[in-house]
């Protein structure tokens, strides 16, 4: 049997994310941007809770609880995403255009893209997977340095897609 999972790979199998209480459902991921809380490891962690102004997002009591997504108060507002320290929350809009969706990430390197930009878009393993185009590039001083990256990708790799290729310096 082969080993897959985050404690094995440190990238979550689908096994994983379909048993995951902060994975949207598919209807929902059409319908407007929401977040997508892929965290599936029961650490003592909360903070996207904390920053949810909507109370969308419950780790409860025990905090070593996976977080909840009550997907529909979620606005898709992504202050979840910065707040993450593992950088384990996007925000998916898979009703942003006919043949596309747009895809919130936490990006940490220099230089960050501009808008505009054609990038290498990358799955969980890093591995690039397809083009995308940066949408937005957001530092707001409350994001405590990590910066949120917004980038259109065609749907088809909607579900792959996570980040972006580090650019050159």
């Amino acid at each position: 049997m082969e080993n897959k999972g985050i404690v094995y790979t440190g990238v979550p199998s689908p096994e994983e994310l379909a048993a995951a209480p902060g994975v949207p459902s598919e209807e929902r991921m059409r319908k407007g941007r929401v977040a997508c809380i892929e965290c599936v490891q029961g650490i003592p962690c909360n903070p996207c809770e904390a920053a949810c102004r909507f109370g969308a997002i419950t780790v409860g009591e025990e905090i070593t609880g996976l977080p909840r997504l009550d997907e529909e108060k979620c606005t898709g507002c992504g202050v979840c995403v910065a707040a993450c320290p593992g950088l384990a929350i996007t925000v998916i809009n898979k009703g942003y255009g006919p043949s596309e969706t747009s895809i919130d990430f936490p990006f940490e390197y220099l230089p960050l893209p501009a808008v505009g930009d054609q990038v290498e878009a990358v799955n969980r393993f890093g591995q690039v997977v397809c083009a995308g185009r940066i949408l937005a590039v957001r530092k707001p001083e409350a994001y405590a340095g990590t910066a949120v990256v917004s980038m259109a990708v065609p749907t088809e790799f909607a579900d792959e897609v996570r980040s972006m290729k580090r650019l050159p310096r």
